[in-house]
């Protein structure tokens, strides 16, 4: 798991083609005026998720094969869950046509906050667990980058 602020997003340009392509179009996109909804970036290698929604109490943890997460908050903050999955037991099976399974954290919480112009950035073995308010329910617009993992 990566955390940090937009404006140093060009540090982790080197990880790959895909995670450059992700960090260029939220660099470059007019984020507080983009409506929610799925946003092609290159082909099925790098799209957008644009949300609004309230935080929540509580939430599993989750964790992908195929695809690297860049959560980028665009208004609003939020909790984020994150342990290594090995840390963790399946609670939903693997769907490879989601590229998603839930998972139950065996072990103590830890939770990163994720504040406007802020991203985290959840690799396939980072269980996370988004969403979460941070003491109070909030309105949030967020933004999931979803990056195809390079071979």
């Amino acid at each position: 798991m990566i955390k940090d602020k937009l404006v140093n997003a060009n540090v982790y340009y080197g990880l790959s083609d895909n995670i450059k392509a992700g960090f260029e179009w939220l660099k470059n996109t007019d984020l507080k005026n983009i409506e929610p909804g799925k946003y092609i970036i290159d082909s099925d290698k790098v799209w957008a998720n644009v949300q609004i929604y309230e935080t929540k109490t509580d939430a599993d943890y989750e964790a992908h094969r195929k695809y690297i997460d860049i959560q980028y908050m665009i208004t609003g903050n939020e909790l984020a869950g994150v342990t290594d999955i090995s840390n963790c037991e399946t609670t939903v099976e693997y769907n490879k046509d989601n590229d998603i399974e839930f998972l139950q954290n065996n072990n103590e919480e830890e939770y990163q906050k994720l504040n406007e112009g802020e991203f985290l950035l959840f690799y396939p073995h980072d269980a996370h667990k988004p969403s979460i308010d941070p003491g109070v329910c909030k309105t949030v617009k967020k933004v999931v980058v979803k990056v195809f993992v390079d071979d």
